[in-house]
């Protein structure tokens, strides 16, 4: 399975980067995270994060999500990378790329590359036909447009991010 799901936004790369890097303030930017909390934290952007967020079907129908990545933020390039290794989506390659746009603004692209699920003979029906769609670019949507909305306000209104941010 891959799953691309992209949204431009007028922000830098630098600032769109630093605001999806900074993990730990998704659940203040975006409502549908329950929480997101690093295991381990090497660095900014670096470590093993646990995250779990609500995949909602409208009126009060929703559903929770959970899985655990190891992540490494590159500020350099700039890229997000995880690599989920707990839950559901155990084995997932997670990217998240930020491409200058002429003028100022970014596009900002998530990718999700998956074998599926180890469930005998579905696992590749799954993955493509319900999970994929359904959920993981279901949540990936929602997240960028948060990301790409908090990117988008006034300089000033940066992440904590131990005085790193620029953008």
């Amino acid at each position: 399975m891959i799953r691309i799901d992209e949204r431009p936004t007028s922000a830098s790369p630098s600032r769109a980067f630093r605001i999806a890097a900074d993990v730990e303030r998704w659940p203040d930017i975006l409502p549908h995270y329950r929480w997101v909390r690093f295991r381990e934290k090497r660095d900014f952007g670096q470590g093993i994060v646990e995250m779990a967020a609500w995949r909602d079907f409208g009126g009060p129908l929703r559903w929770p999500t959970w899985w655990l990545s190891e992540m490494e933020a590159d500020p350099d390039v700039p890229i997000v990378r995880y690599r989920h290794i707990d839950g559901i989506t155990r084995g997932m390659d997670v990217r998240w790329e930020f491409v200058s746009t002429s003028g100022e603004g970014t596009l900002v692209r998530i990718v999700h590359e998956w074998d599926g699920p180890r469930w005998p003979v579905i696992s590749g029906v799954a993955a493509n036909h319900v999970i994929g769609p359904h959920f993981v670019s279901a949540i990936a949507q929602r997240t960028l447009a948060g990301v790409c909305a908090a990117a988008e306000r006034a300089p000033g209104d940066l992440p904590r991010d131990g005085g790193q941010a620029h953008g």
